[in-house]
């Protein structure tokens, strides 16, 4: 525990009716954490005195949830080979059968062994027989949001938007966005702030993106960068805690490369920055993945 989350006698107290934390009496932190209350009246009767404390606190929390960010990204790792997925979507597969998304490295590998035994076509991970149609495909997305999968929610809601009905978009991203999904929460923060499918409200959708970058989503990173430039906040645009760990997209990488020629990002920034985004990129590399990409494009390809 740091210094500053060091409890203090005064924290054991009631900030506001000053009582203890003795016998029978709980005391529940505000959401700031600087102080504790022992009935929901006695923090709305305190509130007056701490409002201000409390809002510059809680925006301290939340620029620190913003900024340091996890070390990989909403995408995780591949449930067959345990390696970073790439954050270029294109290597990477959704199977329609269970809903997981697997490198193209494990898909093309199943698929050569398959083919070379003159075996049934399965998924990798869950052994089913992969759909064998768009219906079929369709079918199993629909049972895996029954069971609250978020990948299919979110899935669904990209089928949608794409076809033109982000209303219906909206209502899967949100359900997914409830479970937590970053993907989603980027993209419902799309439909925000353009006004597709509901209310235009900027609000909302720096909000999901937010979220989405807090969950490790870097095109997220990228698109609230370009927002706080736009808005003239540029130390936030600019921040280094923000910008030099976690690139791992292109997008951000080329934003950071327009705050270095606007003198606003140091070039050893950019330089750590660019470390980092080849660190993420080598760390998505596998023989499997490589002979994937060079079965693709000598037209032998099997995922």
């Amino acid at each position: 525990m740091s210094t500053d989350e060091k409890e203090s006698p005064s924290d054991e107290v009631c900030a506001s009716c000053g009582i203890a934390a003795i016998d029978n009496i709980t005391l529940k932190k505000c959401a700031c954490n600087l102080v504790k209350y022992c009935s929901v009246d006695c923090q709305k009767n305190h509130r007056p005195q701490h409002k201000k404390a409390c809002r510059k606190r809680l925006t301290e929390l939340r620029d620190k949830q913003l900024f340091e960010q996890p070390d990989s990204s909403y995408l995780g790792e591949c449930p067959i080979c345990c390696l970073p997925l790439s954050i270029d979507q294109e290597k990477s597969t959704l199977m329609g059968c269970c809903c997981k998304v697997i490198c193209k490295g494990c898909n093309h590998a199943n698929k050569k062994r398959e083919i070379e035994g003159g075996l049934e076509h399965r998924c990798a991970f869950c052994r089913e027989p992969v759909p064998k149609s768009d219906e079929e495909f369709d079918n199993n997305i629909l049972d895996r949001i029954k069971k609250n999968d978020p990948v299919a929610m979110t899935q669904m809601g990209k089928r949608h938007e794409k076809e033109g009905d982000c209303g219906k978009a909206l209502e899967y991203y949100t359900k997914a966005t409830e479970l937590g999904d970053a993907d989603a929460h980027c993209l419902l923060g799309g439909l925000y702030f353009k006004g597709e499918g509901v209310e235009k409200d900027t609000k909302k959708a720096v909000y999901h993106w937010e979220q989405a970058a807090i969950g490790g989503h870097p095109g997220a990173r990228g698109i609230l960068g370009f927002h706080e430039k736009t808005k003239g906040r540029l130390e936030k645009a600019a921040n280094p805690k923000a910008i030099v760990p976690t690139v791992r997209h292109a997008i951000s990488l080329e934003f950071i490369k327009d705050l270095v020629e606007a003198e606003i990002v140091s070039k050893e920034d950019y330089a750590a920055a660019l470390r980092g985004y080849q660190a993420a990129v080598d760390a998505a590399k596998s023989p499997e993945r490589e002979e994937a990409e060079e079965a693709k494009n000598g037209n032998y390809y099997y995922a």
